[in-house]
């Protein structure tokens, strides 16, 4: 058997790499294929007013005097699932409800480009986004994030909770314990090793990972989705971007990769408040800032369990927890609060008074410090 540093061993894992770079460029093109048939992303105009080496900031506009927004996107996929279509859309519903709405997009990596990690992302990414919006916008910004993007929205808050007004996480985990879900068990189970070791993971890599962990998330429920969505023509065409929003994979930072893999799915470091990042160790007691999480009942990915016992462990009064059943129609119940069109109807007007509250709170405390001085 050879040694892991032999060369033999080099070259299967630089073939194996390749391959899961060629599966990256394959998936995309099938991507390109469905957006040629009409499924193409349509998403609002927006302008890049900041940049890193890892990171895009968009504009999306709504007002300078409104408050701000800063969503942060996934670092897995493209961020058009805010944005998936006019009538399934988190990012025009705030707009359209009176927010100003900035969206933090990661940049894909280069090869050998293997040195981002957590702080990186969610410490000097997202802080330098904040700064940019605290300096050009009435107030401190809201976060809010979707799934890892959420979980990094969570560090960030955690480490600097003074610099923003509120935290929204959608589907977000935040316990990584063992048992807070299947899906949390199985993946820990399957990744190799050599994962963390790989200067660029492949996008395709984790969604096959993601598959064999769950086959019923990511296989079974989305075959009985697009049955289920086949007389309704509306939830048809949702479904069917979603699907095309899947196979639009986007390459990892190895370093990233390894220390999500390690120091949260496999240690759960952050709900223990041991996750140590930039000199300061973070947990549930760190991060007082309020807090809204929401999660779909039907998603395994990320059930009430794998948020809940975190929730529970914040300061008193800073964290709230909703949850919504889910619907068919959205291809993948991981994504329901972003692509269903009833969690508009019920969840998302929850989400904006909560908001609003936020601002509202925030402006009668500047009132009051003015009166009294």
């Amino acid at each position: 058997m050879p040694s892991p540093g032999s060369p033999a061993i080099s070259l299967l894992t630089a073939m194996h790499r390749a391959q899961f770079a060629f599966s990256d460029s394959l998936r995309r093109s099938q991507a390109n294929a469905l957006g040629a048939l009409g499924l193409a992303p349509q998403e609002c105009p927006f302008r890049i007013v900041a940049s890193g080496k890892h990171w895009r900031l968009r504009d999306y506009g709504g007002g300078d005097c409104k408050p701000p927004l800063l969503i942060i996107a996934a670092p897995i996929k493209r961020p058009y699932i805010w944005d998936l279509a006019p009538n399934a859309s988190a990012l025009r519903f705030c707009l359209a409800n009176g927010l100003r709405v900035f969206l933090l997009e990661w940049v894909a990596p280069y090869a050998g480009d293997a040195e981002a990690g957590l702080a990186e992302y969610a410490g000097e990414g997202i802080a330098a986004c904040v700064q940019a919006l605290t300096r050009n916008c009435a107030g401190q910004p809201v976060l809010m994030g979707h799934s890892l993007g959420g979980t990094l929205a969570a560090v960030y808050g955690a480490i600097d909770p003074h610099s923003i007004s509120g935290l929204v996480l959608l589907s977000s985990p935040l316990c990584f314990a063992r048992a807070s879900s299947p899906f949390r068990d199985s993946l820990v189970s399957i990744l190799p090793p050599a994962i963390a070791g790989t200067a660029v993971v492949a996008g395709s890599l984790l969604s096959q990972a993601s598959a064999m962990a769950s086959p019923k998330t990511f296989l079974f429920s989305r075959w009985l989705d697009a049955a289920l969505s086949a007389g309704d023509p509306e939830a048809l065409e949702i479904h069917n971007r979603v699907e095309r929003w899947a196979l639009d994979e986007v390459a990892l930072p190895g370093r990233l990769v390894k220390e999500i893999v390690e120091w949260l799915y496999c240690e759960d470091r952050f709900c223990r408040g041991a996750l140590q990042i930039g000199g300061r160790t973070l947990g549930p007691r760190s991060l007082r800032v309020p807090t809204l999480a929401a999660v779909t009942s039907a998603d395994d990915v990320v059930p009430a369990s794998s948020v809940a016992p975190f929730i529970a462990r914040m300061a008193a009064g800073c964290g709230q927890l909703i949850e919504y059943p889910g619907e068919a129609g959205v291809c993948l119940q991981h994504v329901a609060l972003l692509a269903g069109r009833r969690t508009y109807v019920e969840v998302w007007p929850q989400i904006l008074a909560w908001i609003k509250g936020l601002v509202r709170g925030a402006a009668a405390g500047t009132q009051q410090s003015a009166a009294q001085q």
